[in-house]
């Protein structure tokens, strides 16, 4: 199954697990959302944990979906959106293990979520400049500065994960074999408190935060419409598609 969870000791695991690079078409971002709503609104679960099989924990969208089916834009966007609101909007905290590279969408899972666990080997990049999109920035911006977002908007480049926890993104940084363990350990101390109590501070949290990430993103979204609709767009997806035909990250 691309997407399936685990329940255990009071953590719930939803696991990514589509080869090669846990890239998601518009069909399984649209099915993300209701099965983390599910999945935080059990009451046996008091902390969600987001992880991957594989390569990396997300290589965003699906370009050759949007390559060959451009008019899913609306859907994919919608997906994208409700997913990362799910995650943030879910009513336990949510800690996300990453590993290897968070490209596009996941940079949204990892930037709508409460704490980041990240694997010395991982990165995170916003590569839409150079594939006919753009979306991401919003929830980025949650997790690193001003202009370590917008160098990384504008290059398409790679943020280490030894930069984002240098930078405050990432909590706690482990070996790659370590990561599960150390994220389902940092996840069980949240998990040994109240459920009630974290439901209210994970209320007070979002709450409190200077600026609404859904309403940015959905404002970034506007402009990722009218870019998919330029010309520049679709001749960027069929040249990612065309020099990337195994989708090496």
């Amino acid at each position: 199954m691309p997407i399936r969870t685990d329940i255990n000791d009071r953590i719930g695991e939803v696991i990514l697990d589509h080869p090669p690079v846990n890239a998601l078409d518009s069909t399984l971002w649209n099915a993300l959302p209701g099965i983390i709503a599910e999945i935080g609104s059990r009451e046996d679960v008091r902390c969600v944990l987001i992880r991957a099989e594989g390569r990396g924990f997300c290589g965003g969208v699906d370009i050759k979906e949007m390559q060959a089916h451009p008019e899913r834009i609306v859907a994919l966007n919608r997906g994208n959106y409700l997913t990362f609101k799910a995650v943030r909007d879910c009513p336990v905290p949510v800690v996300v293990a990453a590993h290897g590279f968070v490209i596009g969408g996941g940079i949204g899972i990892c930037g709508a979520a409460d704490t980041v666990i990240a694997s010395d080997d991982c990165y995170f990049s916003l590569p839409e400049i150079d594939r006919g999109a753009m979306g991401g920035a919003s929830h980025l911006s949650r997790m690193l500065p001003l202009h370590t977002v917008r160098a990384a908007f504008f290059t398409g480049g790679r943020i280490t994960a030894q930069d984002a926890w240098r930078l405050g993104g990432v909590e706690k940084l482990v070996p790659r074999d370590q990561l599960h363990a150390e994220a389902r350990a940092f996840a069980a101390v949240i998990a040994s408190k109240s459920r009630t109590a974290l439901v209210l501070a994970k209320q007070a949290l979002n709450g409190l935060e200077p600026r609404d990430v859904d309403h940015g993103y959905r404002f970034e979204q506007g402009f990722t419409l009218e870019m998919y609709m330029h010309a520049d767009s679709q001749a960027s997806r069929d040249a990612f598609v065309h020099d990337n035909k195994t989708a090496q990250f």
